[in-house]
């Protein structure tokens, strides 16, 4: 197998996605690949850890994603298992129901696509254990990310 066609992690700039409180959220990491300022188009690779859930949240912008490595699992707002998508799956998503996500038996990689259209309106609410809205990530929350993290390079 030619080596160039295998999709390498390693060589993917990481970097923390913050809960609510500023600090880095447990079991996912992200890359911004692409910040559409005029569309308001996100594309962002998350990695999230094997045998482990990130944080409840809700969509609210349509997206689609695309699962690179391993097998993104999701769950309901119960954390049962509802569906699986293996590397190779591409899924269409709208605005939808609280739930968590995560990898199978190893790190999963997906590309989501995030289109809210605007730099204000809520992509993610990000949700506590009451099930109340504890945060929002919009396009301009990206775009502040992308630039601190710009910086930092």
């Amino acid at each position: 197998m030619n080596n160039s066609t295998i999709f390498d992690e390693t060589k993917i700039d990481w970097k923390p996605l913050p809960d609510p409180d500023g600090n880095p959220a447990e079991h996912i990491s992200m890359s911004i690949l692409m910040l559409d300022e005029e569309a308001k188009i996100a594309d962002v690779l998350f990695k999230f850890a094997g045998n482990a859930k990130i944080l409840k949240h809700r969509h609210t912008c349509n997206y689609s994603t695309f699962t690179v490595k391993g097998e993104l699992r999701i769950f309901d707002a119960q954390e049962n298992l509802i569906e699986v998508r293996p590397a190779g799956t591409f899924k269409w998503g709208k605005v939808g129901e609280a739930h968590t996500e995560g990898g199978g038996a190893e790190d999963v990689v997906a590309l989501f696509s995030l289109r809210p259209y605007s730099a204000s309106a809520p992509i993610y609410e990000i949700l506590d254990d009451h099930m109340q809205v504890a945060a929002t990530v919009t396009f301009e929350d990206l775009m502040e990310l992308n630039a601190e993290y710009s910086a930092q390079a």
